[in-house]
């Protein structure tokens, strides 16, 4: 294709774009949304609320706090008290969060309490990376590569990127480890465990294979479990390694959420982890598949107060953050999240809606998202200028600061660090 035809082709596609997203604009503004928009976890009022939180407006008339998928967080609420006891509006509320607990290492501390899920290169496109990588940076916060490696357009964001070294060891670098502040090593995904990561061949272009480098065309697998660790001490090694490579590196531990999760989270503590990453089934993309997702793995709103009490009984609560990941949507899901006994949160898919996610769930396809978002097609990237998606996924943010703060002072809690293993504030709603 020559420059003129890609100039006409980039022309044609933002008109394009600029059309489809317009149809947001009229279903917000209309009674009724459209029926074939989303599904029960991100309902058609979630994924307007979304839209409009990533253009700076408030969601009015939309429900944007739960789904409709009857379990979850969607069945789960706060017990504000009556408003005599809520904090004034003027109240300062603190939601920062130190991602170590460790003294001896170094103390990162971000304004919110959550950053951007690992989505790796292939997965989405190098667009989408650079459009989370510059919405971490604008908010001090954090975005994780994913296991795809790590595209040299995020170098000037790398004090906000956060390197994963997935089972696959795709695009692992020494000099991707030594230019981050965190490195997070995924053991496991809760979309789909024990099943390992999977890329199709249809996504795996010429681009996407030399950046992983891999063979292009050819369908990639991430195995499961790494196959060089089997003991907590196999595990020590992998975070000695990291901290070999980067003494400065502070160390995420992802993970799923099996049965024996609070044994799982102990031994990732004495292995010297920072950071454990309890990683729930109910997000990823399209491409993972619903058996594994709805029938493996222990639901994140059960694990996370099992890990919680677990460490507290061990008396290490304390020295280790917890994260919860894996279909958290909104504010409201975050601090459940810690009110169930987390530190915060890391979000992936609610980006995507940000920047025009309709969850049509043919992700796993090169060509397959409308949107240019989960897509490894170069014409296809061209419907996202990253400035544009960063802009959103800023505003996004920004709401959600507002609502989480909001939550607290109607708890009368001015700390986000009171709120964790709070269940006591939550009921459940049948």
């Amino acid at each position: 294709m020559s420059s003129g035809d890609s100039e006409s082709f980039a022309s044609k596609t933002r008109k394009h774009t600029e059309w489809l997203r317009s149809g947001f604009h009229y279903w917000s503004d209309a009674d009724e949304p459209p029926p074939a928009l989303g599904d029960r976890r991100w309902t058609s009022d979630l994924i307007l609320a979304t839209w409009k939180q990533s253009e700076g407006v408030h969601p009015t008339g939309l429900e944007y706090r739960i789904g409709d998928s009857g379990g979850g967080f969607d069945v789960l609420e706060f017990k504000f008290p009556d408003k005599e006891q809520w904090l004034p509006a003027t109240a300062k509320i603190d939601i920062s969060l130190q991602l170590n607990r460790r003294t001896s290492e170094p103390q990162i501390e971000i304004p919110i309490p959550w950053y951007g899920a690992g989505m790796s290169f292939g997965s989405v496109s190098e667009q989408i990376m650079l459009s989370r990588a510059m919405a971490a940076e604008r908010w001090n916060t954090f975005t994780s590569t994913g296991e795809g490696g790590y595209p040299d357009s995020l170098i000037p964001y790398q004090r906000h990127v956060i390197t994963q070294i997935a089972t696959g060891l795709f695009g692992v670098r020494e000099e991707t480890i030594k230019r981050t502040r965190i490195v997070e090593f995924k053991y496991a995904q809760g979309a789909k465990p024990g099943l390992g990561g999977h890329l199709l061949g249809d996504k795996t272009t010429l681009t996407v294979a030399q950046m992983r480098e891999s063979p292009p065309w050819v369908s990639l697998f991430s195995p499961f479990p790494f196959h060089s660790v089997y003991s907590v001490e196999d595990h020590r090694k992998h975070v000695d390694w990291v901290k070999t490579v980067n003494p400065e590196a502070l160390v995420v531990v992802k993970v799923s959420t099996p049965t024996d999760i609070d044994m799982v989270a102990v031994g990732s503590y004495h292995a010297g982890a920072n950071i454990l990453l309890i990683d729930g089934s109910y997000g990823g993309t399209g491409a993972a598949p619903e058996i594994a997702k709805k029938n493996i793995a222990m639901p994140v709103e059960f694990a996370i107060p099992r890990v919680h009490r677990y460490l507290q009984e061990e008396g290490v609560r304390d020295d280790i953050v917890i994260l919860a990941s894996g279909g958290l949507r909104t504010a409201h899901d975050i601090a459940k999240a810690i009110a169930l006994g987390a530190d915060g949160a890391v979000l992936g898919t609610a980006e995507l809606v940000a920047l025009g996610c309709t969850r049509c769930k043919n992700c796993e396809r090169g060509r397959g998202c409308p949107f240019g978002l989960t897509t490894t097609d170069q014409e296809l990237s061209l419907l996202v200028d990253p400035s544009w998606g960063a802009e959103r996924i800023s505003n996004l943010y920004g709401s959600m600061k507002n609502e989480l703060e909001n939550i607290l002072r109607k708890l009368g809690l001015n700390k986000v660090a009171d709120l964790r293993g709070r269940t006591d504030l939550l009921r459940y709603v049948r």
